[in-house]
């Protein structure tokens, strides 16, 4: 690393105010058009609701004039050029690196994202260890030079002889199928639109001859209103070199509005099983259609099954947490698919299982230790438990089991990229695979610590504190906290080399595993969702006070971070403790709780947030709203909300309203900018060069705002 890279990173302070003051100064004014509603007897009034109309041109208006702001901000910051310049460099050295791998008899599947091209590519592979036998069979970069088109999903034959592929442009998720041969990349003719879609997603199965497929499928025009065609998912099935018109429905009519439908088949394609999702909330139930040619239901969404795995002995291993929050594992035999007639094979313990993958004569387990994760190998009767050593406070993302019973995972940790291990059948030694990645910096430098803050209730909140060693707890150091607190989706270790940026100017980086996550299974999600989402915040800001209080850094130097639900988070904490921070980065996240039901994608959250149609729910909703919890003359810290325009998950009307509230109400010198990035959407399917540039700016601001600067060491 260049010794002099980002020696002026921050003018002088006064520099910095001053900035900061023009830009407070000079924000423009968004004009007021109040409209009122009533919810449940109480009249709320919104300011900004004509900023939810993304096609009008006046929005269109507000909108390029504070990207053109931030813009100017932004790009007048010292080295927020050099910035972005480092990071190329570093992408352009970073080694290939493997994921989503399918297994079929002889070759593997995997998505290869290899910098600098823009987005992942599909290849196959002998095997984990033979690179030199890699073969791409689809290269997104080549079917579109500006790197819009993305890869969301793919499915291979039962013979692998072809693949499906689900196609998106810009960011949108909005899925068409493709069909590819395997061996020669060729396309084939069927294209089959709208089988994907956020959230909601899309999903596939082969039949047993490779001649078909199950799919996903949102309604089109005609078939239901306008307004219900990004819902309402079904299964259909098609037969290749057909026209879809002539495609044929399987089943869907029954399932609900916010439906979330994931396909499998069995390895003889005999039999397939379609997950329903009621929504985001965690509730699934669960249909076997078997050589019968009936669909079959074999469990409720009050049965409490979040996970199903077809093994590879008539089979399905089911991963219960019907008083069993932590999880434990049934067994189902195929010739009697009925709920009572499962069999605990794993009772539940102090791990929370998150994964269960079923070999040919084994059951392995991913294990979540409140963040952090294990192995277990079992017998396919849940006996002879052994556990396979991993890598300390490591994740294991995937686990795949070969056809020779071997398991393949890949797991990461925060100082250590991604690696791909295999685990032969019957051992319980894993050795790395040529699939694993380099970084073109160290970590190594940098110290791990687990940590316990108390929240509000008394509750234990862990704490991933990342630092380089020798790092002084003087309360002088900034500090980045991260968040996210939903859906039962969990915070575990991850490895991001743009980090290096971070710890070189002396940034402490923290990740907090608050309720609303499954690090502590469906009793620690369930604590942080409806009307208990008071508690995410509450034990962010714990986290927060516990940094603060242990002498890692102070308020002034204390930066939070969040996306998504996580932007919800990053939200509430701007308007319920603007104090407790200097600056915020907020992602693609929701401000409104009393609206955001009624975007398209918004109807799929109810089942975690609520819906302002129940009076208790509709309370707690508004109790922490952040958009309606801004309050006139309060100085809030430096925020920079960031959101894509073609974002089908969180609409970027949420990311304009906040934006406008927050400026109209702002006393501080601190800037409050958005920018919009019209090349993007939630994230998913973001181009390589766009990602760079909004990491780029994301640093720039932070430095800025925390007063890091000086020169980094190597």
């Amino acid at each position: 690393m260049r010794a002099n890279l980002f020696l002026s990173l921050l003018a002088t302070a006064a520099a910095l105010t001053l900035s900061n003051v023009s830009l407070a100064e000079h924000a423009p004014d968004t004009p007021k058009k109040p409209v009122a509603t009533e919810y449940n007897g109480l009249t709320v009034e919104d300011p900004y609701q004509w900023l939810e109309n993304d096609d009008d041109s006046q929005v269109k208006a507000w909108s390029s004039v504070q990207n053109q702001r931030t813009r100017k901000y932004l790009d007048s910051l010292p080295d927020r050029a050099a910035i972005e310049k480092q990071l190329s460099d570093w992408y352009a050295k970073t080694s290939p690196s493997y994921f989503s791998l399918v297994s079929r008899p002889g070759i593997l599947f995997a998505m290869k994202f290899q910098p600098p091209k823009q987005q992942p590519m599909l290849v196959t592979l002998a095997s984990a260890d033979d690179l030199k036998s890699e073969k791409i069979v689809l290269d997104p970069n080549v079917l579109d030079t500006k790197g819009a088109t993305t890869i969301d999903w793919f499915v291979p034959s039962l013979d692998a002889k072809c693949v499906a592929v689900s196609l998106s442009t810009g960011g949108s998720e909005d899925g068409t199928l493709h069909f590819y041969e395997t061996a020669t990349g060729k396309a084939l003719p069927d294209a089959i639109a709208h089988v994907q879609y956020p959230t909601a997603g899309g999903s596939a199965a082969w039949n047993a001859d490779g001649t078909g497929v199950y799919y996903t499928r949102f309604p089109r025009k005609g078939e239901r209103p306008d307004a219900d065609l990004n819902f309402y998912q079904q299964i259909y099935f098609h037969k290749l070199g057909t026209p879809d018109t002539d495609d044929t429905y399987s089943i869907g009519k029954d399932f609900p509005r916010i439906a979330e439908i994931t396909l499998q088949s069995s390895r003889d394609g005999k039999y397939f099983l379609a997950t329903v999702a009621n929504g985001d909330g965690g509730d699934f139930e669960h249909f076997l259609l078997g050589p019968d040619g009936i669909w079959k239901q074999i469990t409720q969404f009050s049965d409490q099954i979040k996970l199903a795995r077809l093994g590879r002995d008539d089979a399905i291993y089911l991963l219960s947490r019907a008083e069993a929050p932590r999880g434990k594992i049934l067994r189902l035999p195929l010739e009697v698919p009925e709920l009572r007639n499962a069999a605990e094979i794993v009772s539940a313990g102090e791990a929370v299982i998150e994964q269960t993958v079923p070999s040919n004569d084994a059951l392995y387990t991913g294990d979540l230790l409140g963040g952090p994760s294990q192995i277990r190998r079992f017998d396919l009767n849940g006996k002879n438990a052994t556990v396979i050593p991993i890598p300390q406070i490591s994740s294991v993302q995937e686990m795949l089991a070969l056809e020779n019973g071997s398991l393949l995972f890949r797991d990461v940790s925060y100082t250590a990229p991604a690696a791909w291990f295999q685990c032969s059948a019957g051992k319980t030694d894993p050795a790395k695979t040529a699939l694993r990645s380099t970084s073109p910096v160290s970590l190594a430098d940098i110290e791990v610590r687990r940590e316990l803050a108390t929240s509000k209730d008394g509750t234990k909140i862990p704490l991933n504190i990342l630092f380089r060693k020798g790092t002084k707890r003087d309360g002088q150091n900034p500090t980045l906290l991260y968040g996210y607190g939903g859906y039962g989706i969990s915070m575990s270790p991850n490895f991001d080399f743009t980090r290096r940026l971070w710890f070189n100017l002396g940034g402490v980086y923290v990740v907090a595993n608050i309720r609303g996550g499954g690090e502590f299974g469906e009793e620690w999600h369930k604590a942080g969702n409806l009307t208990k989402k008071q508690n995410v915040f509450d034990d962010f800001a714990a986290a927060a006070e516990y940094l603060i209080k242990e002498k890692y850094t102070r308020s002034e130097k204390l930066a939070v971070q969040g996306g998504s639900n996580g932007g919800l988070l990053m939200g509430a904490l701007i308007t319920q403790r603007p104090d407790l921070f200097r600056a915020v980065v907020s992602s693609v996240g929701i401000y409104d709780m009393l609206r955001v039901e009624l975007a398209p994608n918004g109807a799929f959250n109810v089942t975690e947030f609520g819906t302002v149609q129940n009076p208790e729910q509709f309370k707690a909703l508004y109790a922490y709203s952040p958009y309606h919890h801004v309050v006139d003359g309060t100085k809030y810290p430096a925020v920079l909300m960031m959101t894509g325009a073609n974002d089908g998950r969180v609409a970027p009307y949420h990311s304009r309203k906040m934006t406008a509230r927050l400026i109209a109400a702002n006393k501080s010198e601190n800037p409050i900018l958005l920018r919009t990035s019209s090349s993007a959407g939630h994230g998913i399917g973001t181009a390589l060069s766009e990602r760079i540039k909004q990491v780029a700016d994301i640093y720039a601001f932070l430095f800025a705002q925390l007063g890091m600067t000086g020169k980094p060491s190597d």
